[in-house]
């Protein structure tokens, strides 16, 4: 029986390292991640201020460059993530952002789908009727997926090739797995980046699912840092699930 899957789960996979230049030596002030003194470092450079002659600390630069909107500096910090628990039908919507992204998707040409997962839906969440009537959707379009593999594994019993027969079997069977099926993705972005996504797809007008992911990562990356990403609230919408809003819009 399939796993139905409630929630994402979001991993750090990866964080900036900052290696500052002996000759150019800032004042920093405060405490700070790689992430968040290489911004800074960057933005000082532009106007050779490393003396910190306002004596900001990197918080307060950093909350300065974003109420300034210079969010050039922001991309010099990267982050990459692996989402799980998330469906294909989210990953659609998230390969959308191109600008600063790069991503990595699991293959249904090559992973066996016998035992894949499925997210629920979370509009459905809930509704027990609705649930089980979904669920056996879900169940016969896998059911479906395993005949055709088996039948097609049979039909190009002539390709020589055991691997390049199970690719080809299926990516046959594979049009009949709704977009509920779940998937893994690593996505890496710099900030600025993720911020322009967090703002569209954590707001109360995104599609419920790459909503709630959305408000998982922005609490992974505001953990990771937070003077980044410290201008983010995240609430309880009218619609009683979490959403987020920015103070410092598309910078």
């Amino acid at each position: 029986m399939p796993v139905y899957i409630h929630e994402p789960t979001i991993s750090l996979l990866a964080r900036p390292a900052f290696i500052e230049p002996s000759h150019l030596p800032v004042n920093w002030i405060g405490e700070s991640t790689d992430g968040e003194r290489l911004s800074e470092f960057a933005g000082r450079l532009c106007y050779m201020s490393q003396r910190n002659p306002a004596s900001r600390s990197t918080h307060e630069y950093l909350e300065n460059i974003k109420r300034q909107g210079h969010g050039s500096v922001l991309e010099h910090a990267t982050y990459s993530l692996l989402l799980e628990g998330v469906s294909r039908s989210l990953t659609h919507e998230l390969v959308r952002h191109r600008a600063g992204f790069a991503y990595s998707q699991l293959s249904q040409r090559y992973v066996d789908e016998s035992e894949a997962n499925f997210v629920v839906p979370p509009a459905i969440i809930g509704d027990e009727h609705l649930e089980t009537a979904w669920r056996e959707q879900m169940e016969a379009a896998q059911q479906s997926y395993v005949m055709l593999v088996e039948h097609l594994m049979k039909r190009y019993a002539w390709v020589a090739d055991k691997v390049h027969r199970r690719k080809m079997a299926r990516e046959g069977a594979r049009g009949v797995l709704p977009n509920s099926t779940e998937t893994k993705i690593v996505a890496t972005a710099n900030a600025r980046a993720w911020r322009t996504m967090l703002e569209l797809r954590s707001s109360e007008g995104a599609e419920l699912e790459i909503r709630r992911a959305a408000v998982a990562v922005l609490h992974v990356l505001s953990g990771e840092a937070p003077a980044l990403f410290s201008d983010f609230e995240i609430y309880e919408a009218a619609d009683r699930r979490e959403a987020a809003r920015v103070a410092y819009h598309k910078v």
